[in-house]
């Protein structure tokens, strides 16, 4: 179809009786079934007013300058014509204009997959039990979320009546492969699985 790896598009529109998708690449318009085309991103478009010494985070990879999906740092200097220089968590420093590399947001809060391989002094965790669908909160969540924390943690949430029993719910599942030994050794034929985006908020202080 002629577009190459890292391309942008705009959803134009959606056939679901016939299961098509029209996207918008300049002046050109392509329209396809998207089982045929693989590896595709979708990202919603938000304006949002950055300041010197805000906390952000990047929500998409960036080869050109080594950034991971998910760092976090804090913008150092920005100017009117979009060029930023922003002071990454390791230390690092980049420059870039933000037409060049758009998937950046703010960075006080993330989700608690989003969190893990951090730490931050303090941590504050934020669990809806309304919004968040109930096999999310789990053991697995209670672990990544406080465990980020050096010296405070807190929780809250709008049910601190059941929340305890909801943290304490396992998520473990039995490996593929296992023994058949009914004895202790058979105990360690679980594995865990990788942890889910929760969508749980964590705030995190440094």
């Amino acid at each position: 179809m002629g577009i190459s790896p890292g391309a942008y598009a705009k959803v134009a529109s959606v056939d679901n009786e016939k299961n098509l998708l029209t996207v918008e690449r300049g002046n050109e318009t392509l329209t396809y079934d998207p089982r045929r085309l693989q590896g595709v991103t979708v990202y919603r478009e938000s304006e949002q007013a950055f300041s010197e010494g805000d906390r952000v985070q990047f929500t998409g990879p960036d080869k050109e300058h080594r950034i991971a999906n998910r760092e976090l740092g804090a913008i150092g200097s920005i100017d009117e014509r979009g060029n930023v220089e922003i002071k990454l968590d390791s230390g690092r420093e980049v420059r870039f204009n933000l037409e060049e590399s758009r998937h950046l947001e703010y960075g006080y809060a993330v989700t608690s997959h989003s969190s893990q391989g951090a730490t931050a002094d303090q941590v504050l965790v934020n669990v809806d039990t309304e919004e968040a669908h109930e096999k999310l909160i789990n053991s697995r969540l209670a672990y990544v979320a406080v465990s980020r924390a050096r010296y405070d943690a807190q929780i809250y949430t709008n049910d601190a009546g059941n929340l305890g029993k909801l943290l304490s719910r396992e998520v473990s599942h039995a490996a593929a492969v296992g023994t058949e030994d009914s004895g202790p050794a058979a105990e360690h034929s679980q594995a865990q699985l990788p942890a889910e985006d929760h969508g749980q908020a964590m705030a995190m202080e440094h």
